[in-house]
This record gives structure tokens, C-alpha cells and sequence, in this order.
């Protein structure tokens, strides 16, 4: 009886760890939501001035201030790193296609969001 207890227990606690995930999950979606909404008018604005897509320097700093994040918060700095440069990539074949769209004429550079 007392096994059927200790397993009723870990069932109710995993339910409440998935929905705190689910909860993470959706938050997380809202976010990038967000920051990919700003990105593309960071990518109109510099469509409309003639600005490169990218922009390496911007990618670095944004690199290594958000490697010394993910140390400051015990997370793996090199994951934090991958997950950035999905989401750089992503940002910048927008700007590409926005470019693209505007006549993908470029000046100088300005910072990628």
C-alpha cells in the first residue's frame, strides 16, 4: 500500500513539473513571438535605408554578453551559443527576404537585433 502511495505521489508531483514546463514552453513562444516582430521592423528599417542583413559584429557581442548570461544562470553557455545562432540565422534570412523585397540595395552597416 504504502508503494501505490509513494508512486501516486510521484505521479501528482511529475504533473505539476509538466505543467510548469508547459507554462515555460508558452512563455518561451511568446517571446520569441516578440523578438521576432521586432526583428523584422529592425529588418524594414534597414531595408528601407539600403542596410546590410547582417551585421558580424553586432552577432559577436550579442555572442558573448549572452554566453556570459547562460554562466551567470547555470546554463551551458555553449547551447545558449547554438540557440542564438538558430535564432541570428533565422533574423537574418528575414532581413534577406525584406531586402530582397525592398530592391536588396545595402549601404553600411547597422546592428542586427
Amino acid at each position: 500500500m504504502n508503494e501505490e502511495k509513494d508512486m501516486a505521489d510521484a505521479r501528482t508531483i511529475l504533473a505539476d513539473y509538466r505543467a510548469s514546463i508547459d507554462n515555460i514552453d508558452a512563455a518561451l513562444i511568446h517571446m520569441l513571438a516578440e523578438r521576432f516582430r521586432c526583428t523584422k521592423a529592425v529588418g524594414v528599417l534597414k531595408a528601407t535605408h539600403g542596410l546590410p542583413p547582417a551585421d558580424p559584429a553586432r552577432e559577436q557581442q550579442q555572442i558573448a554578453r549572452l554566453r556570459q548570461l547562460a554562466k551567470d544562470a547555470h546554463l551551458d553557455p555553449d547551447f545558449a551559443e547554438k540557440f542564438l545562432n538558430f535564432v541570428v540565422r533565422e533574423v537574418i534570412r528575414h532581413h534577406e527576404q525584406i531586402a530582397a523585397s525592398n530592391g536588396g540595395e545595402t549601404k553600411t552597416s547597422l546592428p542586427t537585433a
